[in-house]
């Protein structure tokens, strides 16, 4: 697993691990619009199964991600290269990590509920108001987890 932590390629100092997950991070709303576009032409098997696939996905990056940060020395390692302030950049990660936190669970809740309620047959039908709802609290979690992630590695690694 050395290859972890080589030179990345974004031309940034972040190893090649920050730099893949930093893509896959950004491309998560896409992603994730991708699959509520499935759902809006009522393709809803395969609306569940993509939101399915995304999630794994994203928790199995999540985990990578923990792993490449834990052996290459946590945040203050990479801070170390970093020309902007250590206070203002351990604000942002808390917020970014609040963000992720809260938007995993609404996730994670919203996934369940959505299979409860398949399996009931109230969705689509008398559940899916709210589910549209939590899809569209879930949405916005997840862009607000990319656009502060990608946040955390430009103070990390571009300044």
């Amino acid at each position: 697993m050395n290859y972890m932590f080589e030179a990345g390629f974004l031309e940034t100092r972040a190893p090649f691990f920050m730099d893949f997950v930093t893509i896959m991070v950004v491309l998560l709303p896409l992603l994730v619009l991708g699959a509520i576009a499935l759902a809006k032409r009522k393709a809803y098997k395969q609306h569940a199964t993509t939101q399915g696939i995304i999630f794994i996905i994203a928790v199995i990056v999540v985990g990578y991600f923990e792993y490449g940060v834990r052996l290459a020395g946590g945040f203050d390692a990479f801070m170390k290269e970093s020309n902007t302030s250590h206070n203002y950049a351990l604000i942002v990660l808390i917020f970014h990590i609040a963000i992720a936190l809260v938007s995993l669970i609404i996730w994670v809740k919203t996934f369940i509920s959505a299979r409860k309620a398949t399996k009931a047959n109230e969705l689509p039908g008398s559940y899916s108001q709210a589910h549209k709802k939590a899809g569209k609290i879930t949405f916005i979690g997840i862009f607000l987890t990319a656009f502060t992630g990608l946040w955390v590695y430009v103070i990390l690694f571009v300044y």
